[in-house]
């Protein structure tokens, strides 16, 4: 028999020990400031306002106001004095015709005697001599609309991340182991 060498080779073992990192997210809330600002209405009204003419009522009860009253009198005796004209001219063409039966001068001059009246300085009574008139505004309406204002202030997020553990080493070397033959010393 042959002497046989023996070769026992060990393989080389890394060990590796490893764990993962870890993530730690956290987010604070966000700071919101909100200021609102009130609607607003603001309504002014207005009394009516009543107006009354009396004018033409004090002009048919007392005459009115002088001017106007001197007025009516003068253009009042002016149609007096064009009237006792167109009379007195019938008067005398009646008295030249005295021939005619029922012309005599009794007839003629006998109605004078009634007194010519005074022009009216009155204006005709009416129950249209009150003007009335009432005035009304509308009321003044304005509206300022509500507003809000927000602020807001955001937070980044906070993020930590904590490394995972990792070991790296020699579990087993490789090793390398030579057993020579027995050898035979008897010989």
């Amino acid at each position: 028999m042959q002497p046989i060498l023996q070769i026992r080779q060990t393989p080389a073992l890394i060990g590796i020990d490893a764990d993962l990192g870890q993530y730690s997210i956290r987010q604070p809330k966000a700071d919101v400031s909100m200021t609102t600002t009130p609607s607003e209405l603001e309504i002014h009204q207005y009394q009516p306002e009543l107006h009354v003419d009396q004018t033409m009522a004090r002009s048919a009860f007392t005459g009115g106001n002088f001017i106007d009253m001197n007025a009516r009198i003068y253009s009042g005796i002016q149609d007096l004095y064009l009237q006792g004209i167109a009379r007195r001219v019938e008067e005398g063409n009646r008295a030249a015709a005295i021939h005619i039966p029922g012309n005599t001068i009794a007839d003629i001059y006998g109605e004078d005697w009634q007194p010519v009246p005074f022009p009216e300085f009155r204006t005709p009574a009416s129950m249209d001599n009150v003007d009335i008139r009432i005035d009304t505004r509308p009321p003044d309406i304005q509206f300022r609309k509500a507003t809000t204002d927000m602020q807001v202030e955001v937070r980044r997020p906070e993020i930590e991340y904590t490394r995972g553990k990792l070991d790296i080493y020699m579990k087993q070397y490789a090793s390398v182991q030579y057993i020579p033959p027995e050898l035979d010393t008897r010989r």
